[in-house]
């Protein structure tokens, strides 16, 4: 329902809304148990086939984290079929953390021999070509942990590729990619923005959410 931005403080805020968006939160990211406890406390109702579409990405997603990509591209192919063949970027993203698992534990041999195998194929691509530059240096160095590309290594660095995985398989099952609290969060800001540079335009103060909130 599409209502004016003047009357937004009449509209009433319903629980019942409030509580499908923070589910939708809590399923997106695949915390079960929290899932469970917060149905049960709120009477809200719980998708269907929502435990077991949460084990399965749960699984695939620390698989993701903790290094083992192989078996995350596995089970996705399990669960997603032909979704890494359609996303290369997504299939170069989990290629690549077993290339640096490999040379993390100093088997750089096999590392070399896992790109030519599987990495080099998309070095026919322009956009990969400075990637797989960067993933090469690491085998220059004794201590990767101390090259420029050091990044490549993180925690940040595989959690970015298993949060990517994880709205992927989403979008493969026609499900929302992003939960209601993720776009609302972007809608905000956006908004907040938009209206920052109205009042700079016209000589007002940068609008203050926690003002408008106080007012």
């Amino acid at each position: 329902m599409d209502v004016d931005p003047r009357h937004f403080n009449q509209v009433a805020i319903n629980d019942n809304d409030i509580n499908s968006i923070v589910l939708s939160y809590l399923v997106h990211n695949c915390y079960k148990e929290t899932v469970e406890s917060f149905v049960a406390s709120t009477g809200t109702k719980q998708p269907a086939d929502c435990v077991e579409d949460m084990e399965k990405r749960k699984r695939i997603f620390q698989c993701a984290v903790e290094g083992n990509a192989l078996k995350a591209i596995e089970l996705t192919e399990e669960l997603a079929p032909e979704l890494l063949e359609k996303n290369k970027d997504l299939h170069f993203g989990l290629l690549s953390l077993h290339f640096v698992e490999l040379v993390c534990a100093k088997k750089c041999t096999e590392a070399l021999e896992f790109a030519q195998n599987k990495l080099a194929p998309f070095g026919k691509v322009d956009k990969y070509v400075t990637k797989l530059e960067d993933l090469m240096a690491l085998l220059a160095y004794d201590e990767p942990e101390k090259s420029p590309v050091f990044h490549l290594l993180s925690l940040d660095h595989r959690q970015e590729v298993a949060d990517s995985l994880n709205q992927a398989i989403l979008g493969h099952s026609n499900l929302p990619d992003y939960s209601a609290l993720e776009r609302l969060i972007q809608q905000t800001t956006v908004v907040r923005q938009c209206m920052t540079e109205d009042n700079v335009k016209n000589g007002n103060p940068p609008f203050s959410l926690e003002d408008f909130i106080k007012s």
